[in-house]
């Protein structure tokens, strides 16, 4: 079961709408016990990074989720801020992240790109940066919808997925580790590259 965590923070109806039209069925977890057989998990987020920290940690469904992802390996996609939440932490708060990758969230550096507009909002391309079936049969012209202020840094290089371009910023569109999958942009949001993106995720992961 594609299991949506809903723990008050993220565009829960919209992420099950795109998923539907893809012809796949989802369910919203609000609890521990509605976690334990799910085959895929997706956490979605908005807003900021230790508001919504804490109220994943207040919701009780973070050991269940640890147990899901670390030890079972169940795929698990964090989407715009669920990514960010996935790393140890973001220079938008003090609240420790998931720690669930060797990476930290930044904030786009408008001294060193003074004409930058933050929030990054609208459309932008990405490009890949390795193989994986999460973006197989890639297309060129391929690009997505985009609302943050941050973004995740990865230690390790390998790690990155796709990469997009604002300003001067060469940031992380997504990543991959193993069963951990992050993605800065709004699927859900973005039409059908959205629709390929998670029907890979779906599919193929």
């Amino acid at each position: 079961m594609i299991t949506i965590v809903n723990y008050g923070v993220g565009n829960l109806g919209s992420m099950q709408n795109m998923l539907r039209k893809i012809g796949v069925q989802s369910r919203i977890a609000s609890s521990a016990a509605e976690l334990r057989d799910s085959t895929k998990i997706i956490l979605p987020g908005v807003g900021s990074f230790d508001a919504a920290m804490t109220k994943l940690m207040d919701s009780e469904m973070v050991p269940q989720l640890n147990e899901k992802v670390l030890v079972e390996r169940v795929p698990t996609l964090g989407v715009c801020l669920g990514m960010q939440m996935m790393t140890a932490g973001s220079e938008e708060g003090v609240t420790s992240g998931l720690g669930w990758v060797d990476a930290r969230t930044v904030r786009f550096d408008q001294v060193r790109d003074p004409g930058l507009k933050v929030p990054h909002m609208g459309w932008n391309e990405v490009a890949s940066a390795k193989d994986s079936p999460l973006i197989a049969d890639f297309p060129a012209e391929a690009r997505f919808y985009f609302a943050h202020s941050y973004f995740v840094d990865c230690t390790d290089p390998q790690d990155i997925l796709l990469k997009g371009l604002y300003g001067t910023h060469d940031f992380v569109a997504a990543f991959q580790r193993g069963n951990l999958m992050g993605a800065q942009f709004h699927p859900e949001k973005s039409h059908r590259f959205g629709m390929w993106f998670l029907k890979n995720f779906v599919e193929r992961c």
